[in-house]
């Protein structure tokens, strides 16, 4: 399969650690590379991001329908294989869970980091909140899943990822970013393939952040994540879900950097 890879590299000799991140439902990598890519590159890494299969630039668009969690996997899998060295993985909303998985066969990385990220019980429980909280919200977001963005506008966009100050210019610019998704990967985050990692398996650093005004993932589906992986949640305050391309942005990627120098920095190398 092929997959498109958005890199970016420091202008002086990188940081021995890559980072790569993965996308969420319904969007690419372009996600990332508005704001975070060039950022963490100024710091002195690597950054890069991952389309998965039947997303922005990557093969299998004509078969996105019929692509499984699994098949995400296989994509971050080989992704990361290309790459210099082992990545810390950034995984947001979707793309979160697709890291879980992937610790599943791949305990062994420096670290990883779960933005706004599905919890480790699935979609269920944050689907069942969103319904109880957020009833008119929900019905859009169910139409958008089944329908695509043809039933989308900014507008709807913006009630549903951003906060009210993101400007229509900036809406409308990230709606050209927006896609359909496969409704399988929806159903086995529903379940249908639940995680089967044991936590105390692990033993790399992770960073579970989420965002006080996010109406699919909230601040509590956050902390139980955070509980899961026998750590301390971030919650980032006046921030809604796609938290890369808030116009505070800097606010998940100041604490995600800091994140990085004082743990995974500091960790052996892991063997390629």
């Amino acid at each position: 399969m092929k997959l498109d890879l958005i890199s970016r590299y420091p202008e002086t000799t990188p940081k021995p650690t890559p980072l790569l991140f993965v996308h969420g439902s319904f969007s690419d990598a372009r996600i990332w590379d508005e704001n975070f890519l060039p950022y963490f590159t100024r710091q002195g890494y690597e950054a890069h991001a991952v389309s998965l299969r039947g997303h922005g630039l990557s093969e299998g668009h004509q078969h996105l329908h019929t692509w499984r969690l699994t098949d995400y996997v296989a994509d971050l899998a080989q992704a990361a294989a290309t790459l210099t060295a082992p990545p810390v993985l950034v995984g947001h909303s979707m793309g979160g869970m697709v890291v879980q998985k992937y610790l599943e066969t791949h305990p062994e990385i420096p670290g990883a980091a779960l933005m706004a990220s599905v919890p480790p019980q699935g979609l269920l429980p944050s689907n069942l909140h969103m319904a109880m909280r957020h009833p008119f919200l929900f019905q859009q977001m169910v139409l958008f899943s089944l329908l695509g963005p043809s039933v989308g506008s900014p507008e709807m966009m913006r009630r549903l990822l951003f906060s009210q100050d993101m400007p229509l210019a900036k809406l409308r610019k990230y709606f050209d970013y927006v896609q359909a998704e496969s409704q399988v990967v929806s159903l086995d985050m529903m379940g249908i393939n639940p995680l089967r990692l044991k936590p105390e398996q692990l033993r790399l650093p992770i960073l579970v952040q989420g965002a006080q005004n996010d109406v699919f993932i909230s601040p509590a589906m956050v902390r139980e994540t955070a509980r899961f992986y026998r750590t301390e949640a971030q919650i980032v305050p006046d921030m809604a879900h796609a938290m890369m391309l808030e116009l505070s942005w800097r606010e998940a990627a100041d604490p995600l950097l800091n994140w990085l120098e004082q743990v995974v920095a500091t960790r052996p190398a892991a063997a390629a």
